[in-house]
Formats: C-alpha cells, sequence, structure tokens
C-alpha cells in the first residue's frame, strides 16, 4: 500500500468510535466527538472540521472547553490535532482557550505482514503476554518510570479495570530474569483493518539490543490471528526509528493539545 493509500484508511476507519474502545461516555458536539474516559480524562476528535473557517475553529475550541468544564469529574482534556488536516486557526484559538501544546508525534501505519518478523533477544530475555493484576500493575509501574512519572495507582486501576472488560486489549512484557525490561499494548480495532501498538517503554540499560522490536513483531503476530491487515501508532522521535525498521512508515503528524483544570477549581 502506498503512504496515500495507508493514509486513507486511517481517516477512514479510525476517526470515528473505533478510536475511543474505553470510552465511558461520547457526546456529539457539530463535527467533534467529546469522549470522557476513566480517571478523569477528557479526548476531543473528529474526522474533520466541517469546512470550518477560523472564526468556526474558535467557537468550536470555546464550546468544547465549556462543555468539559461543567464536567467536574474531568481533569484534563486532551485535543487530538493532526497534522493533515484542513483546520485554519485551530493552533491559535486552541492555545487562547488555555490549551498546551505537547510534543509532536508521527502517525506510523504499516501492514501486518511487514511486521512479523524474527527478532533475536538478548541472553536471558523473554516475551510473554501478562493477564494477572499483579503483572499488570508491576508493567504500569515500569512504564511510570520509563516515561519520568511518579508510579501511578490510578492509571493501574484504569489499565486493570479496562483488561477485565476484555474487549481485545492485550497487554506484552518482555522480562529479565523475573524483571520487566520493556512493554506495550495491543488494541484491535473493531470493525476495522487495524490493531493499535501504544504504550511501548524500555528501560534505558536495554534499549538498542532489539527487546522492543521483538515486542512489536509479538504484537504483530497476535493481530494477525485476529484477522488484522494494519497496524498503526503514535510515535515520538526516539521511537519513530524503531517503527520503521519494523516496517511502519510515517504519513502525517499528530500534536496534543491538553488542557488542565486548576486545582480547586
Amino acid at each position: 500500500m502506498s503512504t496515500a493509500d495507508l493514509l486513507r484508511a486511517y481517516d477512514e476507519q479510525l476517526r470515528s468510535d473505533a478510536e475511543t474502545p474505553s470510552a465511558v461516555a461520547v457526546t456529539r458536539m457539530g463535527p467533534l466527538r467529546l469522549v470522557e474516559f476513566a480517571a478523569g480524562r477528557g479526548f476531543v476528535t473528529y474526522r474533520d472540521l466541517g469546512g470550518a473557517d477560523a472564526a468556526g475553529s474558535a467557537r468550536l475550541v470555546a464550546q468544547a472547553r465549556a462543555f468539559f468544564e461543567s464536567a467536574p469529574s474531568v481533569t484534563e482534556v486532551e485535543w487530538k490535532t493532526r497534522g493533515h488536516d484542513d483546520a485554519p486557526g485551530l493552533a491559535a484559538a486552541l492555545r487562547a482557550h488555555g490549551f498546551v501544546a505537547e510534543e509532536t508525534e508521527s502517525i506510523m501505519i504499516g501492514e501486518v505482514e511487514r511486521l512479523v518478523q524474527n527478532v533475536d533477544l538478548p541472553a536471558g530475555v523473554s516475551l510473554r503476554r501478562v493477564t494477572e493484576e499483579e503483572d499488570v500493575r508491576a508493567m504500569c509501574a515500569m512504564q511510570d518510570q520509563v516515561f519520568g512519572d511518579d508510579v501511578s495507582e490510578v492509571y493501574a486501576n484504569a489499565v486493570v479495570a479496562r483488561l477485565a472488560r476484555a474487549d481485545g486489549m492485550e497487554l506484552w512484557i518482555a522480562e529479565h530474569d523475573g524483571r520487566i525490561v520493556s512493554a506495550g499494548r495491543l488494541e484491535p480495532v473493531a470493525g476495522t483493518e487495524f490493531a493499535g501498538i501504544w504504550g511501548g517503554a524500555t528501560l534505558e540499560e536495554w534499549r538498542g539490543r532489539g527487546i522492543y522490536r521483538a515486542l512489536t513483531a509479538a504484537r504483530a503476530r497476535s493481530a494477525r490471528v485476529m484477522g488484522k491487515t494494519l497496524i498503526h501508532s503514535d510515535s515520538t522521535e526516539f521511537s519513530r526509528p524503531i517503527l520503521e525498521r519494523s516496517g511502519l512508515v510515517r504519513v502525517s503528524t499528530t500534536t496534543p493539545y491538553v488542557w488542565r483544570r486548576a486545582i480547586g477549581a
């Protein structure tokens, strides 16, 4: 498939309810989908902005912020922008309404068959899928460590609860001598050709040794068993070259803009 074909599949298949399978609630507001997740997270996404000009974009941002401000359980909202969208004035409107741009990531897509590779692991490292709560919490703690965050019981609770819903999400780890050294999720997208690979994290001292590529290949094999033919992921500049070596290509970019409720508000 060409890059244009992959991007078209992404827009047509993923920018819908398929994008947020773990949503607690979804509210439509014009072209926007305002999504609420567990643990106080909000999310804004859409297929397009319905031809809105700069003034129209500003109205949509104002309405979305007002909606989430009126939901006291929501403490943080991500507005997911895409680099290939026709969205005049959107970035300026988001900044004007208190949304802060975070790191731009690459939208990566590839055919499952290209990712199913044999990758040699370092001695003593093995891969497995985890389902037990103890393993899941250890995995979440390792990811928090890699991303420079405090270990979050709230995040771990949300992942444990999500796994209990049996919506198809799989959790995979690499371990050495009982210690988790790398991890990531596989999320099949119902009703589409896609599965997503997310949450990839490897301890610094174990990087550059093929472990994450092996973990990607293991998840691709599982996706193939599910009948999926395409893999997608949003990647940082650190992980993009790894995914490219695994067979994914950069089709666009995505920049999250985040609004956080003031403490006590």
